[in-house]
């Protein structure tokens, strides 16, 4: 027979260990845990501004607002709204770039995580005859994610495929209440992705080219009233006549300038570093050189910024 103090004395042992490895501390050392409410994650500003540097090129606007936007709604310990960006510009500029770097000063694990959650319009919400079970599932999905993680993160990719009136489901958790049958969304972090607008981007940094003013020249209040009302009005943007923007509850429009053969060549170097090059100049003019630029005269601006870099620079591996 087992003596009481022996069976005593491992029942209480049992008790600690399990008490140790549940603790929350020890758990989520090897499991990812949503922070807690006196644990919201608050990006460092240096190492947001680093990344932001050593990763996005030729967008002084997108970093500075973003900079300064993201920063300021994580500091803030009651935020009356979600904070909601709206992301645009052409093909290769830098926008995925930006949803990551933020998603991972949020959740270390980024786009791996949990807590980030990332739709994309042709492979979510592909048939327009399906909108009204698009938004009951969105609804369903991100007031599930949201009661599970309230710093949850949710970003919208391709929007300028998204079909009108399917983002609108969402409106409800971007505008300004304490909580929406009991749950609040004030800490989640919502982000659009779109190439809607890209044309009215370029047009004004070519105009500031043209006349001969730097691109760094170019303020946000030069292009968001453009694109708040082009993208309203814009029948491929998803927003068109979006309830989201006429209750103006996205709170930046974020331009994305076309990138430079300059800008091409930074992010050929920054590819072969990732790879584990040594930078050759001659191959990043090489590849730079290989891009096409408009306008088809004066060929400043490439007109995939640098979606083909990693594609290019394979051809040159050997090299």
């Amino acid at each position: 027979a087992l003596e009481p103090l022996s069976v005593g004395l491992a029942l209480g042992v049992a008790s600690a260990l399990t008490g140790y490895l549940s603790h929350p501390r020890f758990y989520c050392s090897y499991v990812e845990c949503c922070p807690s409410a006196g644990q919201r994650p608050v990006p460092l500003p240096a190492a947001l501004k680093a990344q932001l540097d050593n990763r996005l090129f030729g967008q002084h606007l997108a970093k500075d607002v973003v900079l300064k936007a993201v920063l300021g709604f994580s500091n803030n310990p009651s935020p009356k709204k979600p904070l909601m960006l709206s992301l645009h510009g052409w093909a290769g500029t830098g926008k995925n770039f930006l949803s990551q770097i933020l998603a991972e000063q949020v959740h270390p694990a980024g786009l791996r995580s949990k807590f980030v959650h990332l739709f994309l319009a042709t492979l979510h919400f592909p048939h327009p005859d399906q909108v009204k079970l698009y938004k009951e599932q969105l609804q369903n999905w991100i007031r599930g994610n949201v009661s599970a993680c309230p710093s949850s993160v949710f970003i919208f990719d391709e929007m300028d495929k998204m079909h009108p009136g399917v983002i609108d489901a969402i409106k409800p958790f971007l505008d300004y209440y304490e909580e929406v049958d009991g749950v609040s969304y004030r800490k989640a972090i919502f982000i659009f992705l779109s190439n809607a607008g890209g044309d009215l981007i370029n047009k004004a940094a070519l105009d500031f080219w043209t006349s001969g003013k730097r691109r760094e020249d170019i303020q946000l209040k030069d292009l968001e009233p453009l694109l708040s009302v082009g993208v309203f009005n814009n029948k491929n943007s998803g927003l068109w006549h979006s309830s989201i923007i006429d209750r103006n509850l996205i709170d930046y429009f974020v331009p994305f300038l076309p990138l430079e053969q300059r800008h091409v060549k930074m992010c050929v170097r920054a590819e072969m570093r990732a790879r584990g090059y040594a930078v050759d100049e001659k191959i990043v003019q090489a590849v730079a050189d290989e891009m096409t630029y408009f306008p088809k005269e004066q060929k400043i601006y490439s007109d995939k910024g640098c979606k083909t870099v990693q594609a290019k620079l394979d051809i040159h591996e050997d090299i």
